[in-house]
């Protein structure tokens, strides 16, 4: 049995006419001998009728400070009620289906209210309505505790929910149709010569979105690798084919070809971000510093990113809008940082970087080139990040794609 799973964005599934659309996709893979397991997210966003951040502010507007149990709760009705409409679009075309909350398609989590990680899978109904020529619609963004309350899986977790049922049922490949052609180069709203990538591997993939590329999540990609099953990022309103992410090319013989040896795959930004520095040569009593400063950051439940720690300085940064709760929490141990509040954070991705002399010498004289001050640098294996202040986040992204050739096929 070839097993497909096709996930669909709220923007995929916001009208009668791109309901029809996703519901013609779904007949071709049919038609191509595939049983497909469709994954939908909720309606539309924001102040859309139906759009998960409505039913959340709906209930804010009442009481600022709602119970997590009953916050999952509201918050898993934009899936359910997407999905029921679509199988019924599905089943008013002539297509057999049926609609499966994330309980019923057998998702079972850890029973975190709002951030819910999958313990595991029990597919044994999406296999029954397989085996019986349905196309079963599976509420994505949702599962259930073991204690059998209902939890969601946090932000994308749609593409989490559409990757864990694809290695649950070991399918051919995943597709994540969204209102983009796929991943590119750049975001196409800074860079004009922005490209879609063709092929690119998990790591690569699992790097831009986490520096800032949000065209499908990281967790749903880590969750796709385990097994290695494609998965593709496709518009739902073209035909492109998408970008496929893989780590190698399928071979009859025994020569495996790698996708492609790129230095750099592309160029990710995220911004509203402040650094904190703190000089320890200046602290009074600076033994056990390091410890006292990510301790009180952590019991703050303050996300600290961007970690530089050095014998006479620590760096780091958090969320804008966390920068003065950490400021005073570190005030109150008689630490005293200085803060660079509105930075942004840009990175060159690429899996060919490793051991490759240079790279950062090339980064450095692109943002040199425009007078662009680097404020923290860190690296990986697969990633170099520069903290720059955001109004120079759009023109170092530029500068980058130019002194990388993104943009030349």
């Amino acid at each position: 049995m070839k097993i497909a799973v096709q996930k669909y964005g709220g923007t995929s599934l916001a009208t009668p006419e791109l309901r029809s659309r996703v519901c013609d996709i779904i007949a071709d893979a049919i038609n191509d001998d595939y049983r497909v397991v469709v994954v939908v997210s909720a309606i539309g966003r924001q102040n859309d009728p139906y759009a998960t951040d409505t039913f959340i502010n709906l209930v804010k507007q009442v009481n600022p400070n709602p119970s997590p149990r009953e916050m999952d709760l509201i918050m898993s009705c934009g899936e359910m009620i997407s999905g029921i409409v679509l199988s019924n679009h599905l089943c008013a075309r002539g297509i057999a289906s049926t609609f499966l909350t994330g309980e019923q398609s057998g998702l079972v989590t850890d029973g975190n209210y709002g951030n819910a990680h999958i313990l595991y899978i029990n597919p044994q109904n999406i296999m029954r309505c397989l085996e019986a020529g349905l196309v079963p619609v599976v509420a994505g963004f949702q599962g259930v505790g073991e204690n059998g309350e209902l939890t969601t899986l946090g932000r994308g977790g749609s593409d989490t929910t559409a990757s864990a049922l694809g290695v649950a049922l070991n399918a051919d490949y995943i597709d994540i149709f969204t209102d983009v052609d796929g991943i590119m180069t750049a975001d196409p709203r800074i860079v004009d010569d922005a490209r879609l990538i063709d092929n690119i591997t998990y790591n690569e993939i699992c790097q831009m979105a986490r520096e800032g590329a949000k065209v499908v999540h990281p967790r749903a990609i880590e969750i796709a690798m385990q097994r290695g099953i494609p998965l593709r990022v496709r518009s739902t309103f073209s035909d492109s084919p998408g970008t496929l992410v893989r780590n190698r090319i399928d071979s009859k013989n025994d020569v495996v070809s790698i996708i492609r040896d790129m230095l750099i795959t592309g160029i990710t930004h995220s911004s509203d971000i402040a650094q904190i520095k703190i000089d320890i040569a200046k602290l009074q009593y600076p033994r056990g510093i390091q410890l006292n400063i990510f301790k009180a950051m952590a019991e703050a439940g303050i996300s600290v990113d961007f970690i530089n720690v050095q014998p006479e300085l620590i760096m780091f940064t958090v969320a804008d809008e966390q920068a003065e709760q950490a400021e005073l929490i570190l005030k109150n141990i008689d630490i005293f940082p200085v803060i660079e509040f509105n930075c942004a954070k840009v990175a060159v991705v690429g899996a060919a970087m490793t051991g490759i002399p240079g790279v950062m010498a090339r980064v450095v004289e692109a943002l040199d080139q425009y007078d662009i001050p680097i404020l923290q640098s860190g690296d990986s294996y697969t990633n170099i990040w520069c903290l720059v202040k955001k109004d120079h986040m759009k023109l170092a992204v530029k500068a980058l794609h130019d002194q990388f050739e993104l943009g030349k096929k």
